[in-house]
């Protein structure tokens, strides 16, 4: 009886062992949360930064487009390389 109780007792100080020392310890576990909190910041800051880089280059492919377009209407703008026939 007296061996079971010393070998209950070994395996509770082991287990408390790992629980505070291991590698799953509190402290660890208590760290990795804090890396993982600092992560999803970053992550969260580079999601809005890539998102408003797209934004801006669909402005700029788009915007382009659009600023030829009123060039060609309001201002009578050609290309070198075209032929401009006004049908009325």
């Amino acid at each position: 009886m007296r061996f079971i109780a010393v070998l209950l007792a070994l395996g509770l100080l082991w287990v408390q062992a790992q629980t505070w020392f291991g590698q799953r310890s509190a402290a660890r576990v208590a760290e990795l949360r804090t890396q993982l909190q600092q992560q999803e910041q970053a992550n969260a800051q580079a999601r809005e930064a890539q998102t408003r880089a797209r934004a801006e280059l669909k402005d700029l492919r788009e915007g382009l487009e659009m600023v030829e377009e009123k060039a060609r209407s309001e201002l009578g703008m050609v290309k070198p390389d075209e032929i401009y026939v006004k049908l009325k």
